[in-house]
């Protein structure tokens, strides 16, 4: 299942460029996928008798396959063409595929864990940039899209969410019931695989992540079983779920803690580039405001964002923030960030308002970059402000050597992670609370460009960037082993950095409930155990 931040709310970065990329320029067109001739997937035939009306075949329904392809985000995953797409409507046609798949992956001589040649995927929002992260290349697609559900409980403690939500879908009901949840920050972005990567969210600080949340998991088993993971049954596939990603099976149903909610104070800051110095200061600061004397659990994690726009050549900062509950003076920033150093930049303009949550994440969306081509890689590091101004440079200097790619747009964007917020809601297998105290930034690369001929170029040069920081956060003893799963690029491991003995549990309850592999060998995307 896969999962997008910032997800595609890093979008927000990129909403000034993409309005001076059209003043100045043509932005480049948007990729159709098209369909090339192919024979009957070996699966087919049993899919299709076992569940009817549900299976779309890529020699037969060319013109719903172009649609269904078409909903990726990202170019890459527009261009990986699947033979086959099961489009379940319940839990039970769910475990029907699997069923049927796995009858196939034991068949097999040996294990196909290969982009090229896949048996299945399976598709939460498709959001994910990594082409290989909800696609199935020349296999078996299981598509959650219909699993839409957004069940709030009587009580109003709990909300029980389908699979296959964006998590647009679920504010817009929890908003009209003055309701909130743990979740995403961009409307497109997938509940799936958010929550199975960690997952955070405007209310981090004051509930945890988004995995730490989820009551109850409905979960198909690669038997097929049906079973429902709680604290107190499957308890261990249950603490696996929170930053396993899709290793143990899939996941149909979220059942999250809910809570009493209001409108929130959010936006963004448009600043051009020479202010970067001092924005990444008031970003340094306001984070060890939050871990020493000034906590605030209303004010969200910050959102600092460096984006290079390549058809105009200008920098531009983009700082995303927001205050969970209505400032008291409606008109003025809230008190805890007009003590940052954010207020003082020099701006071309910010979109601060009290609003809907939902109406928050919306403008955390950028259509215009959506079936471009897309990536992201991530590396942690402590809040270091030598570290953070030497990312920078970094950045900078990479960027010198891209310039000539047509429609790009290249952003460096950083936001805090905090022990103390990790440890709230239920206990998760990061590892992040027994490795540190001190607060830790997510540093992460997204390269949004128009040509296929530079995807392996832009995956070397992101992969550089990633390894300069990590070189000197290491010699400045400032670099962490955590990687946020849900930016990782495919060849960055970050279940390695939950910790070895977190890292061995997730491989025993691994080979507990899913005893052949199946979801490690025969299903690609997420991250995998080995």
């Amino acid at each position: 299942m896969a999962s997008l931040l910032p997800s595609m709310g890093i979008a927000i970065a990129l909403l000034m460029g993409v309005w001076l990329m059209r003043k100045f320029s043509n932005s480049p067109p948007q990729v159709i996928a098209t369909i090339p001739p192919s024979v009957p997937h070996p699966l087919s035939q049993k899919l299709e008798a076992a569940l009817p009306q549900r299976v779309l075949l890529l020699h037969r329904d060319g013109e719903q396959f172009r649609q269904s392809i078409n909903t990726y985000f990202s170019g890459q995953a527009r261009d990986v063409v699947q033979a086959a797409i099961v489009r379940p409507r319940t839990a039970d046609e769910v475990a029907t595929a699997v069923h049927i798949i796995k009858e196939e992956y034991d068949q097999q001589s040996t294990p196909r864990h290969d982009t090229e040649n896949v048996l299945f995927a399976v598709r939460g929002g498709g959001q994910a940039p990594v082409a290989s992260s909800a696609t199935a290349r020349g296999g078996v697609l299981i598509d959650l899209t219909h699993l839409r559900e957004v069940t709030v409980a009587e009580d109003r403690q709990s909300v029980t969410i389908g699979a296959g939500c964006v998590w647009v879908d679920v504010l817009r009901v929890l908003d009209s019931m003055n309701l909130g949840v743990v979740g995403g920050r961009s409307a497109p972005l997938g509940v799936a695989g958010f929550t199975l990567g960690g997952g955070i969210s405007f209310y981090t600080p004051r509930y945890g992540l988004a995995c730490s949340n989820v009551l109850a998991y409905e979960v198909v088993l690669a038997s097929g079983e049906i079973i429902t993971a709680t604290a107190t049954s499957h308890p261990d596939l249950w603490t696996a779920l929170k930053g396993g990603s899709n290793n143990f099976g899939i996941i149909t149903r979220f059942t999250m803690h809910c809570f009493p909610s209001t409108p929130i104070w959010t936006g963004s800051v448009f600043a051009p580039g020479f202010e970067i110095t001092k924005a990444l200061n008031a970003f340094h600061d306001s984070v060890q405001r939050q871990a020493d004397t000034e906590v605030d659990l209303f004010a969200a994690p910050p959102i600092t964002c460096y984006t290079y726009i390549q058809a105009v050549r200008l920098r531009v900062i983009t700082i995303q923030l927001a205050y969970t509950k209505p400032p008291e003076q409606p008109n003025k920033w809230p008190l805890f960030w007009q003590q940052s150093g954010f207020l003082r930049l020099w701006r071309f303009r910010s979109t601060h308002s009290v609003r809907t949550t939902t109406s928050a994440m919306e403008e955390n969306m950028n259509r215009d970059i959506v079936g471009q081509r897309n990536s992201f890689g991530t590396t942690t590091i402590h809040n270091d402000l030598p570290t953070i101004l030497a990312a920078r440079e970094i950045f900078d200097e990479a960027m010198g050597s891209m310039r000539k790619m047509k429609g790009v747009f290249f952003t460096m964007f950083m936001q805090p992670l905090l022990p103390s917020w990790v440890g709230k809601g239920d206990p998760n297998i990061l590892g992040i609370r027994e490795s540190t105290e001190k607060p830790l930034i997510i540093v992460t690369m997204s390269f949004t460009w128009a040509s296929a001929q530079n995807d392996s170029y832009v995956e070397s040069v992101t992969r550089q960037i990633i390894e300069k920081i990590d070189a000197v956060a290491n010699a400045n003893g400032t670099g962490h082993p955590y990687r946020y799963l849900n930016y990782c690029e495919k060849w960055q491991r970050p279940l390695e950095g939950y910790g070895e003995t977190n890292l061995q549990f997730l491989r025993k309850v691994g080979k507990e409930y899913d005893p052949d592999g199946l979801f490690q060998w025969g299903c690609v995307g997420g991250c995998k155990l080995d």
